[in-house]
């Protein structure tokens, strides 16, 4: 698998794929899973990809029926080094985070759009227990469920452009200042968690399928 961010042509065919397979209940572009992503990584406990994997695709029953085991190797591919990407500029490269926001332009100027970003994060964030987030890092969820719970959605639509886009840019110290608290308290742990780089499964006909269904991988998922 390589190292380093993917280049555009590759997020493209991610997106691709996310469409192609994708439904009501799933990630459905590269910015809603780099959101997603981003929350896995930031969380109380490192989730095991065959949770997370499940909950990207809406669960056990929305796992795609692959065209073949090159597109879902190559899927598995780009998106662990994507995951890893994030992975290091959290922890090494802060000031490099750079959230995979949407641009909406109208009459000729752009606009962040963070919706999709934030949906995906909520999305990771639901597969976990924040409940023991202290009261000082609150405000930084909020900041983020602001555009990424859809009870938020008239509150949104009532501020001005000028408060959005301020709210924008404080999505980015927020998602630090909460992966640098959750992985205080990993690195506080007596037996701390591994480091959150994920190697990308190499799937074989007769391994288990990664949808965690309990069957080979050749007897569910490959076709």
């Amino acid at each position: 698998m390589k190292e380093g961010p993917l280049n555009e042509k590759e997020l493209e065919w991610l997106e691709e794929v996310l469409v192609k397979y994708g439904n009501d209940d799933s990630v459905l572009d590269v910015a809603e899973l780099d959101g997603f992503l981003t929350a896995i990584l930031s969380g109380p406990r490192m989730i095991e990809p065959s949770e997370w994997l499940v909950a990207l695709w809406g669960g056990a029953e929305n796992i795609p029926k692959w065209a073949s085991e090159r597109e879902l190797n190559r899927f598995m591919d780009l998106t662990f080094q994507h995951m890893n990407d994030i992975s290091d500029r959290l922890i090494d490269y802060p000031d490099q985070f750079e959230p995979l926001f949407g641009v909406h332009t109208i009459d000729d100027e752009d606009y962040t759009v963070a919706e999709e970003w934030c949906h995906g994060y909520m999305r990771g964030v639901d597969l976990d227990d924040w409940s023991a987030l202290p009261e000082s890092l609150t405000a930084s969820l909020d900041t983020i469920a602001l555009h990424g719970r859809d009870e938020n959605e008239a509150r949104l639509e009532a501020m001005s452009d000028e408060d959005v886009e301020e709210n924008i840019e404080n999505i980015i110290p927020a998602a630090l200042a909460l992966h640098d608290y959750w992985l205080s308290q990993q690195s506080d742990d007596p037996a701390p968690a591994a480091t959150p780089s994920v190697a990308a499964p190499k799937i074989g006909r007769n391994d288990p399928c990664t949808c965690g269904s309990g069957k080979k991988y050749k007897n569910c998922c490959l076709h």
